[in-house]
């Protein structure tokens, strides 16, 4: 990456190479948000509150050197407003969902007035014998839908873009991520969904990524485009896709890929170029690379909006009677812990006024 921290040295130091081999695990997101933070205050990109306060010689009351502030606790400049930025704030629309609304109502109002049929009715509904239900939730999302719903996503960002502004750290033409020669209009064409889902599934098969570094990876995708201000257009798309899953796989995984990884998957780039990049990314993201819990619930369920509008199901299973079993002892555990917190919290002694309501009787289930 630069500097004091280096994300890879050699194909050796490699965490997946060496977990082939029997191997310790690699760092995990809490290491790599310090390795990150040591390098912004050692001078690797401006913009992060911590190397500010270095470079002030502001220090502890205990004399223990400067003090950095944590990457958490960053104070955010005032022309990126949290209220406004969905990579940041929970309340603030989602960019790619807003995107593609256009092309939504336009579909609608065309069948409309067209009087087209929606056709048969693929999508399967529950029924008093039969109960369906898809394995995807918020903590454990399904890897090939959310796949699909991720790079359809980039899909509008590029398609109904504002303009096309970008840098050349993520042109194609300035550095190529195949020996094959780009064409003069690469510029021109737009990819379809089909090209960037196999561009983006052929990178998270190889590295073996897990679905919810798919969903994070959207979102530095969006906090890049807000804070560079620039647009994911043909010529960059590949170059900023593969920055973004470069930098969540680190964040993210607790086995993380290596550069180094990636040059074997992609075969015609080097280390020195796959470096470069995440540090420029890195620098424009001003090194904020945190992701609440509310952001990234808020992104997989505008995901899922994003597949009803266009029709992309969750693949829906019967209810078996072993689900049925695994959901039962689930819902039995939480039933146990509100028991245990509402018993935390009864007071000792009630009021007369208070006496109605407490006896329960136990539910009879025939």
């Amino acid at each position: 990456m630069g500097n004091t921290v280096t994300c890879c040295v050699s194909p050796d130091a490699s965490p997946k190479l060496s977990r082939a081999r029997g191997g310790g695990a690699a760092p995990g997101p809490d290491r790599w948000a310090d390795a990150y933070q040591a390098a912004a205050a050692a001078g690797g990109g401006g913009g992060c509150s911590g190397s500010a306060e270095a470079e002030s010689g502001d220090s502890d009351p205990g004399g223990g050197g400067p003090h950095l502030q944590h990457i958490s606790d960053r104070e955010f400049p005032d022309d990126l407003a949290l209220e406004s930025n969905p990579s940041d704030h929970p309340r603030a629309s989602t960019i790619f969902l807003s995107k593609s609304q256009t092309d939504v109502r336009e579909k609608r109002k065309s069948n409309h007035i067209n009087h087209v049929s929606p056709g048969q009715l693929t999508k399967k509904y529950s029924s008093c014998s039969t109960i369906f239900i898809d394995d995807s939730t918020v903590s454990q999302p399904n890897l090939r839908s959310t796949i699909k719903c991720v790079t359809l996503a980039i899909f509008y960002h590029i398609k109904n873009r504002d303009s096309d502004r970008s840098l050349d750290i993520f042109d194609e033409k300035s550095h190529p991520l195949t020996r094959e020669e780009v064409p003069d209009d690469y510029y021109k064409h737009d990819p379809d969904h089909k090209h960037i889902y196999r561009f983006v599934r052929t990178l998270f098969s190889a590295a073996q990524l897990t679905a919810e570094c798919a969903i994070v990876t959207l979102v530095y995708l969006e906090r890049l485009l807000t804070y560079a201000e620039i647009d994911i257009c043909p010529s960059n798309w590949k170059r900023i896709v593969l920055g973004a899953i470069l930098l969540a796989s680190k964040v993210w995984d607790d086995q993380a890929v290596w550069n180094v990884d990636y040059c074997q998957i992609l075969k015609d780039i080097t280390v020195e170029d796959m470096n470069e990049m995440e540090r420029h990314f890195l620098e424009l993201l001003q090194f904020n690379i945190n992701v609440p819990a509310s952001v990234y619930a808020k992104y997989y369920f505008d995901l899922r909006s994003l597949a009803d509008d266009n029709n992309l199901s969750f693949l829906l299973e019967p209810l078996s009677k072993e689900r049925a079993q695994k959901l039962e002892a689930i819902s039995r555990l939480c039933e146990d812990k509100y028991k245990d917190l509402s018993k935390a919290a009864m007071r000792r002694s009630f009021s007369a006024d208070n006496l109605v309501g407490i006896r329960r009787s136990n539910a009879i289930l025939s």
